[in-house]
């Protein structure tokens, strides 16, 4: 057989004899492929290996009656452990989805040690490829789980039981002299169907060990009191960068590409970072700014022109406020940085609210200003702790002015209701007590030997 083509050096020439070199290699591959996936076939036929088939498919049909009778059982036992961990409890649920399979796997391995003790190995050859087999593809189902993508977990799930069944038929070198003789180069780098299913299966492989790392590390600063919100969610894109940027390296490098042309790359992405991508970069290091700084996190009560809600998220470009009404904006973190922001609960949760009013000159300030602020405290979210107070802060046309203020430690929960409350609180008082909350009022007055015109009139 010839050996393994590849093109060399940029002083190559084609011609039709060394053109048709990779077909011929390609071709002898697969006729080899075909010659021993026939000699298999064939070996199937003999007397022992169809008792074998056999005893495989008896295995099959009494892993199926197991599963029947003790699938229910098991599930009855799950729904009983609702105190469990939900990670253990993901992993029963697995672990039931492939009762039929496990009970087969269990089934045939003790059929197989069974029959080595008492018959020749060669009566249980077949069961034990068999029996490898299906305990590869059982343990590729459970590992490709970790991956939570669908589409790539199917591409890896489906990937790896071709390798581990070409591996353990002993067709796995034939296979990849196949796939590799399939490919082109490009400089010095050769790109073959091979290269690109190693690659998936490494990548991905990196891409879901990343994951999980990722995931644990974050779930274990999340859960750390010691470290304010704001880091919480500095260190968890720190390790996400870290971790999935090591996996991507890692992995191309596994596969033998060469990184030193992304220099050329860097310097190209450079100059463009210093023409269109300013805006992007300015809020990349103003969201790294507001992380270190601390001057907002998650949960903070802000206002910024005429938006006013609590931060839901923090994310590299941008900062997701909700507001009262359940709209989400998604506010450029160069505009905290650069605009004035009112932070309602920055250094604490206390917030002092201002609502002002009026009542009539009859009325005694004294004896509004005692009603008013027990009006304000017998509102369920004003605060008993912190004085509420009531001063007179003019002498209007119609009405003595006043101005109430007061205090809360939940601005999550509204301000325009809180507001309203107070001053339904307000009235009520008043009502009860004779205080009267005048409006302005005109007098018209004709003079002796004046009259109103037709016109007049009319309008």
């Amino acid at each position: 057989m010839a050996g393994h083509f590849e093109i060399r050096g940029p002083d190559y020439a084609i011609n039709e004899t060394q053109d048709a070199l990779p077909w011929d290699n390609a071709l002898a591959t697969g006729t080899e492929l075909l010659t021993e996936a026939e000699t298999f076939l064939t070996s199937l036929f003999r007397t022992w290996n169809l008792y074998q088939i056999g005893i495989a498919i008896a295995l099959m049909a009494v892993a199926h009656l197991l599963r029947m009778v003790l699938g229910p059982r098991i599930r009855t036992w799950m729904a009983q452990r609702q105190d469990w961990p939900q990670w253990r409890m993901r992993i029963l649920v697995v672990i039931h989805q492939r009762l039929r399979a496990i009970f087969f796997v269990a089934l045939i391995w003790i059929t197989v040690y069974t029959m080595q003790e008492i018959t020749w190995p060669s009566r249980s050859y077949l069961l034990g490829i068999i029996a490898t087999l299906s305990l590869a593809w059982l343990i590729v189902v459970f590992l490709t789980r970790l991956i939570k993508s669908p589409f790539f977990r199917k591409v890896v799930r489906y990937g790896a039981w071709t390798y581990v069944t070409l591996r353990i038929l002993g067709l796995l070198e034939p296979t990849e002299r196949l796939l590799d003789s399939a490919g082109f180069t490009v400089g010095e780098i050769r790109f073959s169907l091979l290269l690109v299913i190693q690659g998936l299966v490494i990548l991905g492989a990196l891409i879901t060990l990343a994951r999980f790392l990722t995931t644990t590390t974050s779930s274990r600063v999340r859960r750390s009191e010691d470290i304010s919100p704001s880091m919480q969610v500095l260190i968890v894109k720190g390790v996400q960068i870290a971790f999935y940027g090591a996996a991507f390296f890692i992995g191309v490098r596994a596969l033998g590409i060469d990184l030193t042309g992304l220099a050329v790359l860097s310097g190209a992405i450079g100059v463009g970072l210093g023409f269109g991508l300013q805006k992007v970069v300015s809020n990349l290091v103003s969201g790294v700014i507001i992380l270190l700084d601390k001057s907002i996190k998650p949960g903070d009560v802000i206002s910024l022109g005429q938006t006013f809600g609590w931060i839901n998220s923090l994310g590299a470009r941008y900062v997701s406020v909700v507001t009262r009404d359940g709209k989400e904006y998604l506010i450029p973190n160069e505009d905290l940085i650069t605009g004035q922001v009112v932070n309602w609960s920055h250094s604490n949760e206390f917030v002092r609210l201002d609502i002002y009013f009026g009542t009539s000159y009859g009325d005694s300030p004294h004896e509004v200003r005692r009603l008013a602020i027990e009006a304000a405290q017998s509102v369920e979210r004003v605060l008993k702790s912190r004085p509420t107070v009531c001063h007179v802060v003019g002498f209007g046309d119609s009405s003595v002015d006043y101005i109430l203020r007061f205090w809360i430690e939940d601005p999550t929960g509204g301000l325009t209701n809180i507001r309203g409350n107070v001053y339904l609180a307000l009235w009520d008082t008043f009502q009860e007590n004779g205080i009267s909350i005048p409006f302005p009022q005109r007098e018209v007055k004709v003079l002796q030997g004046e009259h109103l015109g037709a016109e007049a009139v009319q309008d």
